[in-house]
């Protein structure tokens, strides 16, 4: 019932969060409902769309998706303090470590990136109609979004820069964090009371929400990693800092090069793989800091957190089980 009521209040969400951004955008940039499709379309032909997008996407994620997981609390009959609250303390090397592997495991995703951009349809499976129409219609909308993706990314100024770190870093780190963590993976860890096959379903649901199916994989990788910190350390701020690392560093790395402070050969947009060796060690650094997260998780288990009118009473491991998945009005019941 939860799932359902968070696919519904998404819903819901998403259209407040883009009727509020096109009221916003009306007002500071002039384009309304109708100028926004036109906008998104060709955005080079209107002097304020770049404003217009971020303010948009920006509106939309936050409402959307933070406010779909905010409001799922409330209806439920928790706070959210309650709810979001860590299942253990944890060290600042648990945010280090999330960092690093955002950071190291770069040449391994270009990989990834570059086998996921040359998948298509087997030549045995042409005749299936619907996979050859799913085929175009997947690589229009990556062309389309690609356009976009690199007219937001056109930093023109510090300004634009700072902007679209507060958007496309923060906000969606947080929304997006909120949403497919901290609410639908909880719920399916809880509905299917198995760790990986919720952390696999969020992080596939996570990867198609985006659309761009021919970087499903990588993404999919990507929303694994976030969702074992999540699992591991049992406090949304560890994967939140992990999203925002990754997503501000491409940012930088994209900002840095329209700055012509690096070899004008330099393309971060490139979808080719590094080479082997760099991806061999991606690989060998990645795994082995998320091998040392795990060790700290089995060495420093979670404490269950009793929820009750009263306030919040902490029960040791030694008393109680290790982790609490369902909260209910009268105090939390134990997976």
């Amino acid at each position: 019932m939860s799932l359902l009521l968070l696919i519904g209040l998404a819903l819901a969400s998403l259209s407040v969060g883009a009727f509020i951004a096109t009221v916003f955008t009306k007002l500071f940039f002039g384009v309304g409902l109708v100028e926004m499709g036109e906008v998104a379309r060709n955005p080079q032909n209107n002097p304020n769309s770049w404003g217009a997008i971020m303010l948009n996407q920006g509106l939309t994620l936050l409402i959307g998706l933070a406010g779909a997981a905010l409001a799922l609390v409330w209806l439920t009959g928790h706070s959210w303090r309650e709810y979001f609250m860590a299942r253990r303390s944890v060290s600042p090397v648990w945010y280090v470590a999330a960092a690093a592997i955002m950071l190291l495991s770069l040449p391994a995703m270009s990989y990834l990136i570059e086998w996921n951009s040359h998948a298509h349809v087997p030549e045995a499976w042409k005749d299936v109609s619907w996979l050859t129409n799913f085929e175009a219609w997947a690589l229009e909308k990556e062309e389309e979004l690609k356009k976009m993706t690199a007219f937001l990314t056109r930093f023109n100024s510090p300004g634009r820069f700072g902007v679209a770190l507060l958007v496309i870093a923060v906000v969606a780190a947080v929304s997006e964090e909120l949403f497919f963590r901290g609410v639908m993976q909880r719920n399916l860890v809880a509905w299917f009371k198995s760790r990986h096959v919720g952390i696999f379903i969020a992080a596939a649901i996570f990867s198609a929400v985006h659309t761009q199916f021919l970087g499903f994989v990588p993404r999919f990788v990507l929303g694994l990693i976030l969702g074992y910190l999540y699992e591991w350390s049992g406090n949304i701020l560890v994967p939140i800092a992990a999203h925002f690392t990754h997503n501000a560093f491409q940012l930088v790395l994209l900002y840095v090069q329209q700055s012509q402070w690096t070899d004008p050969g330099f393309n971060p947009d490139s979808t080719e793989s590094m080479p082997w060796y760099l991806v061999l060690l991606s690989l060998l650094f990645t795994a082995a800091i998320l091998y040392f997260l795990k060790q700290r998780e089995q060495a420093a288990p979670a404490e269950m957190h009793t929820l009750s009118a009263a306030g919040v009473a902490v029960v040791l491991p030694e008393t109680a089980p290790t982790e609490t998945r369902t909260l209910g009005s009268k105090g939390a019941e134990a997976r």
